[in-house]
């Protein structure tokens, strides 16, 4: 379909994503956004093997590999110390045909908005309604002002207002039972090796460290929790939930920032069985926002910015059909993805109790098969094999 008008509501990964997909087909694009500044929503991000083949597709290779971290090799250590596995990537690479790239999610929107131009943004835009008739469909925002194109993409992110328009009943989140704490950190050899990914696990407990560019650490923490609880002192939290664990997790602890370390109860969504209504499109967190245990939600996100650009350009028959197809295409995918990664965190922290002691036990007789096997089926499921 030639010269389509499309509004985007929604400026994280998922929202300029697909502005880029859509423009580079020919397409009009408007991106607006609730924010009066945009500051992505956590520390780092892996953005696996899948999501770089989008980027790569989208022209941002170098670039995604300029900013991005060399991850070599995985290693699993227990609470105390003790190596549990420690595995070359390689397999995974030479398996998928492309290295995955942790990244500081402020460099990568700030790639993205770059690829986008940034005068194509509009901050300070509450999208509050949604109008559509046969030939177009209207974003509402809460100042008044109306944007109408041909498409509209609800990338409004985990709390999506638009999701409940498109599903037609109010959804809520679910929590998936645990707390995780992510930042930065400058890389050092007395924290982890500087081309691996580290993980300790025990006590249901998570501390981990990747690589990002700029010769830093994304590092996260994760402890199950009840919904609701507070810190005003992250450090203090953190060393009491880690008394007794590994040098580098203490020395970690000792050398975070607090003021630039997020909290966040972990959520998830159901798998929906609806992404689109009429002309308004669900992409990303939006339709499906899931627990970051297998590292795969913004590659989601730009797995359905190339779908949805696909449709867009290869159906003639309508809008409507083509997000029908869109919607085809994705629905199982992501349904897949949101319960694997629910499975997997109800498996690290401790829903069952002999689940999780038999998961740290079978780490110490692990090769990295499994694992890189698990990883490169989830990425070759996707649409670029």
């Amino acid at each position: 379909m030639d010269n389509l008008k499309v509004v985007i509501i929604g400026a994280g990964m998922g929202g300029l994503a697909t502005g880029i997909a859509l423009r580079q087909v020919g397409y009009s694009v408007e991106i607006y956004d609730k924010v009066s500044e945009l500051r992505p929503a956590g520390a780092g991000i892996s953005v696996w093997s899948n999501g770089v083949k989008v980027l790569n597709r989208l022209g941002l290779g170098k670039e995604i590999a300029r900013i991005g971290g060399v991850i070599d090799r995985t290693v699993y250590y227990s609470h105390t110390g003790e190596k549990l596995t420690d595995f070359s990537l390689q397999p995974l690479i030479d398996r998928v045909g492309q290295r995955p790239y942790p990244v500081a999610r402020t460099d990568l929107q700030k790639m993205l908005l770059d690829a986008n131009a940034i005068e194509n943004v509009q901050l300070n835009s509450t999208c509050v309604a949604i109008e559509q008739d046969a030939h177009s469909v209207t974003a509402i925002f809460a100042n008044g002002r109306k944007a109408t194109g041909d498409v509209l993409v609800a990338a409004d992110g985990a709390h999506s207002i638009i999701r409940n328009y498109v599903l037609g009943y109010d959804l809520k989140r679910r929590y998936v039972g645990y707390v995780n704490w992510n930042g930065l950190i400058s890389a050092s050899e007395n924290l982890a090796p500087k081309n691996s990914w580290v993980i300790y696990v025990g006590e249901h407990k998570r501390a981990s460290m990747m690589p990002v560019g700029g010769d830093r650490f994304y590092f996260f923490f994760d402890v199950p929790l009840p919904k609701g609880t507070v810190s005003t002192d992250y450090r203090s939290e953190l060393t009491s939930f880690f008394t007794g664990w590994a040098d580098p997790v203490q020395t970690l602890i000792r050398c975070l920032d607090p003021l630039k370390t997020n909290r966040l109860e972990i959520h998830d969504i159901e798998p929906l069985q609806t992404l689109v209504r009429n002309r308004v499109a669900l992409l990303g967190d939006a339709g499906h926002s899931t627990a970051p245990d297998l590292g795969q939600g913004g590659c989601q996100a730009m797995e359905d910015a190339l779908v949805l650009a696909t449709y867009l350009q290869t159906t003639n028959i309508s809008v409507e059909d083509a997000l029908k197809r869109y919607e085809a295409a994705r629905k199982e995918r992501v349904a897949d993805i949101v319960l694997k990664a629910r499975k997997r965190a109800d498996m690290i922290h401790g829903k069952d109790p002999q689940k999780t002691q038999q998961w740290y036990e079978e780490l110490k007789h692990e090769d990295g098969t499994d694992i890189i096997n698990a990883i490169s089926n989830t990425i070759l499921a996707g649409p670029l094999h």
